[in-house]
């Protein structure tokens, strides 16, 4: 007589997925891990050899050590107790906070997705809308920072592209960290941004807890000379001049920066412009405290339908709509020979004797970003038609006011790509682009801007009105 042990269903089931997760774990996922180890390495010897600025072992160091790191850092532990004490909790507690803080922070940088999904995609999403052109204006320079020096990108902020923009250019040269908001803190979009080499900062955030684990970890990567790009605006402009710098990222870098001993660190001043800002509209708008606030359905929907107009376009009509996108670099800033020409040592300075120094070196690096901010067709167009204030001109008149604010600019030693031969057609572009936007009327030949037009034509004026 034969014996049968029978089971539910249900039960067999959970049966088969255990034995199912026991050959992945045992048998597939050991030969896929020695398979994705020997792709990043080979991805790793393969840019190792051309990047000016190589990638740090910080940044190849296992997350949870790097959370470990941050964690059990002396500054971070006197943070710690300080926050338990205020709060009267648990030091426990408080340290779990600050570990959750840290693991929201350190990122999880693959230089597989870097350098080969992330490159692909920052290309293709920047040359989709716009042509795209660079310009190394002290490239000398560049080449001659230090190999062990911490190289800080500082760069304008006009469009949430500008990550985008500046990754896709300087990937021949290095990784960049980014620090990003916390609109980039939603899935999937938060996994892949964070393999990609950036960190989240909660902006505004009066928690001292969380402000020193965000210190420390910007100030061991600054010493591990890891690359970064901040922004010293601290957020996007939402009239298109630049704003006041935010001391709180550079104060990080600086604060304990020793001359005689630290590694140098080198700022590297980008200028950012386009001819349309993808989302001109929605930051112009900000400026109106009486309009309504947009749900999250018509922002989703505005955003993808956006997405599949353009994606319909073929590149030629993409290019007219968008016009260009244009990064220039400037002279590097070095903080060893700025301290030692102005006599500075931020680390023996009290916090407010130290952030007037920073305000200083900030306003420094604010003005040379001026200097490199491309002028483009659209910015100087609108100049011409801000001056005219709505009256009709004709298209000759407007294209004659512009070259000769084009031959100004030039004399001042503005960074301006336009040649004497392809201005005519440089300028009839930029009309035609506001024409299509609906910026400027037309009327029998003559030309004029939209009353409701004004504060978008402002926008792209400001980005080059720091040249009077």
């Amino acid at each position: 007589m034969n014996n049968y042990i029978t089971l539910p269903l249900w039960g067999f089931a959970i049966l088969v997925l255990f034995a199912a997760v026991m050959v992945l774990d045992r048998m597939l996922m050991p030969g896929l891990r020695w398979y994705l180890r020997r792709r990043v390495k080979k991805v790793m010897d393969e840019v190792s050899s051309r990047l000016d600025i190589e990638i740090r072992p910080f940044q190849l160091t296992r997350r949870q050590g790097l959370i470990d790191q941050l964690v059990f850092d002396d500054q971070v532990i006197e943070a710690v107790k300080l926050y338990a004490a205020e709060n009267e909790m648990p030091m426990a507690i408080a340290q779990e906070k600050a570990k959750r803080y840290a693991s929201e922070i350190v990122p999880a940088f693959n230089a597989y997705v870097y350098f080969r999904f992330g490159y692909w995609l920052a290309r293709k999403a920047a040359r989709l809308i716009y042509r795209v052109r660079v310009g190394f204006y002290d490239d000398s320079g560049l080449k001659k920072i230090p190999q062990d020096a911490s190289v800080v990108f500082v760069m304008n902020h006009r469009s949430n592209m500008d990550y985008i923009l500046v990754s896709f250019l300087v990937a021949e040269k290095t990784a960049l960290s980014y620090a990003v908001g916390e609109w980039a803190r939603i899935w999937p979009l938060q996994g892949l941004i964070k393999s990609m080499g950036a960190f989240f900062v909660r902006r505004n955030s009066g928690n001292p807890l969380y402000r020193k684990v965000l210190e420390r970890y910007v100030h061991l990567a600054t010493r591990a000379g890891v690359c970064q790009a901040v922004y010293p605006e601290g957020g996007l402009t939402k009239d298109g001049a630049f704003r006041e710098p935010r001391l709180g990222f550079l104060d990080y870098m600086l604060r304990d920066f020793h001359q005689e001993f630290d590694k140098d660190i080198v700022f590297v001043p980008v200028g950012i412009n386009y001819d349309r800002v993808v989302e001109d509209r929605s930051l112009t708008r900000t400026l109106d405290r009486e309009a309504p606030k947009r749900s999250l359905w018509f922002v989703l929907k505005t955003t993808f339908g956006f997405i599949y107009k353009t994606a319909m376009l073929s590149r030629k009509n993409r290019w007219s709509r968008f016009g260009y996108a244009s990064v220039n670099f400037g002279p590097p800033v070095s903080v060893k020979e700025y301290c030692a020409s102005n006599g500075i040592d931020f680390s023996q300075y009290e916090q407010t004797k130290r952030f007037e120094h920073v305000k200083d070196l900030a306003d420094l690096l604010m003005e040379r970003i001026g200097k490199v901010v491309p002028i483009l067709p659209i910015a100087l167009v609108s100049e011409i038609l801000l001056l005219k204030q709505s009256v009709w001109t004709s298209e000759l008149e407007l294209k004659s006011l512009a070259s000769l604010r084009i031959d100004k600019l030039k004399a001042m030693g503005a960074p301006i790509n336009i040649t004497t031969s392809a201005r005519e057609g440089v300028l009839a572009n930029a009309l035609s682009l506001l024409i299509g936007r609906g910026l400027v009327l037309e009327e029998k030949n003559l030309l004029k801007s939209a009353p409701e037009a004004l504060v978008l034509l402002e926008y792209y004026a400001n980005s080059i009105k720091h040249w009077q």
